[in-house]
């Protein structure tokens, strides 16, 4: 006989708020470098770390390593991604797929509006880091502010779930490769941002090609700082 005081199961959509929280903390985390690429730490560190249960981490971990954040190593614990020569080849090639179709995208969808918006913030940014000396830290988090919001205005335009999910996944990766090696500075910051401006001068003039060629070159510069350097 079936028990009716036993508490009925919760949804598996009750249990999706705490699984995104969870996982935008890992990313939090991963990302102001409290966890360094290469690294190794257990279960019980990341616990502590993450301020969540063992239980938690143990559902998250699945999709960190599917996604390729992370590696867990039976008995030897758990590894952040490596920032070697094949990850960030593998994800500068995904970026460049999946932004040449968003470039397409937002030549047809966006407004003159918020491309000159666009240009605006990005060409405010360039003089005043001309008119600085010595430009404080905050400054650059600033640039890189702008710069993340750019490329997902431009994913943004596909209307694309799964187009702009994966874009999220490899983003993840994109920044980390970033952090780890090419940070916008005074001599960075001027060729990121030029890079923009090419692809919106494509934008303004709504040609396909030039805002493709535009974006393509500015990937491939961006990949090869991340390599070089």
């Amino acid at each position: 006989m079936t028990d009716m005081t036993a508490r009925p199961a919760r949804p598996p959509a009750a249990d999706a708020p705490l699984k995104k929280a969870a996982y935008d903390r890992f990313q939090q985390v991963l990302l102001k470098g409290l966890l360094r690429p290469g690294e190794v730490v257990s279960q019980k560190d990341l616990v502590s770390l993450l301020g969540m249960s063992i239980g938690a981490l143990r559902e998250l971990l699945p999709r960190l390593e599917a996604e390729g954040l992370l590696t867990v190593m039976p008995k030897r614990g758990i590894q952040i991604t490596v920032i070697d020569l094949p990850m960030i080849r593998d994800a500068f090639q995904m970026r460049m797929a999946l932004e040449r179709e968003a470039i397409l995208a937002a030549v047809q969808t966006l407004s003159d509006e918020v491309i000159e918006k666009q240009e605006s913030e990005h060409r405010a940014i360039l003089t005043r880091l001309e008119a600085m000396r010595d430009p404080p830290p905050e400054f650059f988090d600033e640039g890189q502010a702008v710069d993340g919001a750019f490329h997902k205005l431009l994913v943004g335009c596909t209307g694309n779930d799964l187009l702009i999910h994966a874009y999220e996944v490899n983003s993840t990766r994109i920044r980390l490769i970033k952090l780890d090696r090419i940070k916008l500075t005074r001599l960075t910051l001027p060729s990121a941002f030029g890079d923009h401006l090419a692809v919106i001068e494509g934008l303004k003039a709504r040609d396909s090609a030039a805002s493709v060629g535009a974006l393509e070159a500015h990937i491939r510069n961006a990949r090869d700082r991340a390599i070089v350097l």
